[in-house]
């Protein structure tokens, strides 16, 4: 056992493997070839406890803590990638601001939806000006009448545009301060509000069974008692989001990695060459040796991140190492599994090119490996 996780850990971790084999994995490429958002799935997860897994038993969650919720995504993203991407941005960028900053009645109004109502919801910070300058946001909230009316548009927000999408945390423009730097808030915001349209993002790379949409809003009005959190403080709420999110993606990237691993070392010992398997060549066996050695280390720097978080201690340094070193041992892992492969990993009925696509995404999503290293710097008290 790992010496951080528990027996209750591991139990969890091998009924989300049997789960991922049995329900995700006869489905994924078909899934990944048409670009199709699975309610079937999506609703067995949530029935499962994947998608309420660190909400507390009182709105209708699992109750557990992060390093369970960490192993479940890692265990569906090592069979698919865009199943994971629901689990995560459900759990840690839906659910958890509003667990953490919401009153008392936004957590009854809002989160018995996202759990037992089977309720997708969204965070809305990317729009096409601002990335990772989130500061550069463009949509407007204004107080009127006891009313927020929003108008702008969001770009590239998951759980935002399928049928299960209840609605989207989003940062905005409430005003000006008085050094003349933007005022964020951050409102919630229900899918049925008036004046609130998406669409899908369609022809993606990568997570194509994942929902990926635009959000647009029109003199949307919702009540001012849905501020989540202080007026002004919407780009504190949203960075403290992202260190949180980070874990699921860093999960997101131990688990692919993990999975590639495995293609590549039962590829490696069926196929063969010269008369023996593939893998007694020296320079296969050395791949898979540094593919094990770095996964490894992603996972021991992973879960550390999530104990520091668990334990109430400071965990935003950890995260930012664990996100950036995870997304790149993915890279390094999927190339590495696919050269083993040779020819036979470069067409679609083989699920190595599926995941060499997938974990491109890793690198980009919630803060660049350039940021990623920004951030660090900053922590290590580099200005």
């Amino acid at each position: 056992m790992d010496p951080i996780l528990t027996k209750k850990h591991e139990n969890l971790r091998e009924e989300v493997r049997y789960f991922a084999e049995k329900e995700i994995k006869p489905f994924a490429a078909k899934l990944d070839e048409h670009s199709t958002f699975s309610v079937e799935i999506t609703g067995k997860m949530f029935d499962n406890g994947y998608l309420r897994i660190i909400t507390p038993e009182k709105y209708g969650g699992m109750g557990m803590d992060t390093l369970s919720y960490i192993v479940a995504v890692e265990e569906i993203a090592r069979i698919d990638g865009s199943q994971a991407a629901t689990v995560a941005a459900h759990n840690s960028l839906g659910q958890a601001p509003i667990l953490k900053y919401g009153t008392g009645e936004q957590k009854k109004k809002f989160l018995p939806m996202l759990t037992t109502g089977k309720k997708l919801w969204a965070f809305g910070l990317t729009e096409s000006n601002a990335g990772s300058d989130s500061s550069n946001t463009e949509t407007t909230a204004n107080l009127k009448n006891g009313e927020w009316v929003i108008n702008g548009r969001k770009i590239y927000i998951t759980n935002a545009a399928s049928e299960m999408s209840g609605g989207v945390t989003v940062q905005a423009v409430t005003g000006k301060r008085a050094n003349g730097m933007k005022e964020l808030s951050v409102i919630l915001v229900p899918r049925e509000t008036p004046g609130y349209s998406c669409e899908p993002v369609n022809s993606k790379m990568m997570w194509r069974a994942a929902d990926t949409g635009r959000i647009y809003f029109d003199n949307v009005k919702v009540p001012e008692e849905y501020i989540l959190g202080e007026r002004g403080r919407g780009a504190k709420i949203m960075l403290a989001t992202l260190d949180g999110g980070r874990l699921s993606i860093a999960a997101m990237g131990l688990g692919l990695a993990q999975g590639a691993y495995e293609m590549a070392m039962k590829y490696a010992s069926n196929r063969i060459q010269f008369g023996k398997p593939i893998r007694s060549f020296q320079v296969n066996s050395f791949k898979l040796a540094d593919m094990a050695m770095k996964i490894e280390l992603a996972r021991n720097l992973l879960y550390k991140a999530c104990w520091l978080k668990d334990n109430n201690q400071p965990f935003g340094k950890e995260a930012a190492m664990a996100k950036l070193y995870t997304s790149e041992i993915a890279r390094e892992v999927a190339n590495e599994s696919l050269q083993i492969h040779g020819a036979h990993g470069l067409i679609k009925e083989n699920p190595i090119e599926r995941f060499y696509r997938d974990q491109r995404i890793l690198e980009i999503g919630e803060g660049t490996s350039e940021i990623l290293r920004l951030i660090i710097a900053r922590h290590l008290g580099i200005r």
